[in-house]
Order: structure tokens, then C-alpha cells, then sequence
């Protein structure tokens, strides 16, 4: 009964582990390259009617053009909030609207805003890191709890614990191959 306790517990962690480093990898498409892309605002949180609500909520975004993005509320009367919390995000981009439609000029990104998006994105993936060393400490503790509890063996616990720590390993790694593209592509000139 055991082995399959344990082989459950690794299972679990595996796909933890794995969703966290998708999430990470789907945070990093937030963090602007010098291309357009609406993945550029996902992390934009719009106060809309006291409601902290994502900007993909409130409105359509397009790339018309490599260089601009459109924001095209389902509200006109959130235009202001949505330019409010555009300008005071860590995109550094400034919204300008015609009462229809708020433009996104995106620049052509400087070293220090280059060197600047590099420590973002490396702040996200240390949070991926985080997330992972979490989901291996909560194992270690449940297959502690297994052993205490007389479900398994010291040897098993041992085992499995050698086999969490190579798979937190490879998540890591599989982390940190995400960050070093993409920081060679924002680094990209």
C-alpha cells in the first residue's frame, strides 16, 4: 500500500511542478520585448467600479502593427481607468485615446530599459523557483508524515525523497532554459 502512497505523493508533485513552470513561462509573455503583443498587458489590473479586474476583462487588444497595440473597451466610461492603470504599471508605456480607442505605442527599447525588463523577468522566475522548492517541501513533509505514521518505510521515504529532488531539479533547470530565451530575446537588439 505504501508504494503507491508515495508514488502518488511524486505524481502530484510532478504536475504541481510542471504547472508552475507553465505559469511561469505564461508570465514572462507579459513582459514586453520591443514587439507588440497583448500578452504585453495581461498582467494589468483595472479598478473598475472598486472591482480589481484584469484589463482582458474590460476590453478587445490588437496588434495592428509590430510597433502598437489597440485597447478597445466594452465600456467607454472605463477608458480612464484602464489608461490609469496602464500608466501606472511596470510596462513604461504611455496610452493615448480618441474616445473610441486607447493606442499603445511600443518604442524601441533602450540598454536601460533592457537591463531594467532582464531583472523583471528574473524576479518572475525566482518566484517560479519559489513556487517549486514549496511543492518539494510540502512532499517531504507528507512523505514524513507517511513514514511517522507506520504507511511506509525509512528506506521508501528515502528513496522517494532522492527521486522529488532530482525532479525539483529538472524543473529548475527546465525553469531556468525559459529565462536565459528570454532574456536573450529581450536583449536582443
Amino acid at each position: 500500500m505504501s508504494p503507491s502512497l508515495i508514488d502518488d505523493l511524486l505524481a502530484d508533485a510532478r504536475e504541481s511542478m510542471g504547472k508552475s513552470v507553465e505559469a511561469t513561462r505564461a508570465k514572462f509573455g507579459s513582459v514586453r520585448t520591443g514587439r507588440a503583443s497583448p500578452a504585453l498587458l495581461d498582467r494589468i489590473m483595472v479598478d473598475y467600479y472598486g472591482v480589481s479586474t484584469p484589463l482582458r476583462q474590460l476590453s478587445t487588444i490588437n496588434a495592428p502593427e509590430s510597433r502598437m497595440l489597440t485597447i478597445q473597451p466594452y465600456d467607454k466610461g472605463s477608458m480612464k481607468a484602464i489608461e490609469k492603470a496602464i500608466v501606472q504599471s511596470d510596462v513604461g508605456l504611455t496610452p493615448s485615446n480618441d474616445g473610441q480607442i486607447i493606442r499603445l505605442a511600443i518604442p524601441e527599447l533602450n540598454e536601460e530599459r533592457r537591463r531594467e525588463l532582464v531583472r523583471i523577468v528574473r524576479g518572475i522566475a525566482e518566484e517560479g523557483r519559489v513556487a517549486i522548492r514549496n511543492i518539494r517541501r510540502d512532499t517531504m513533509n507528507d512523505l514524513r508524515e507517511l513514514r511517522d505514521a507506520g504507511d511506509a518505510g525509512a528506506d521508501d521515504e528515502h528513496r522517494a525523497e532522492e527521486a522529488l529532488q532530482r525532479q525539483t531539479d529538472e524543473s529548475v533547470k527546465a525553469l531556468d532554459a525559459i529565462l536565459k530565451g528570454k532574456e536573450e530575446e529581450i536583449l536582443e537588439v
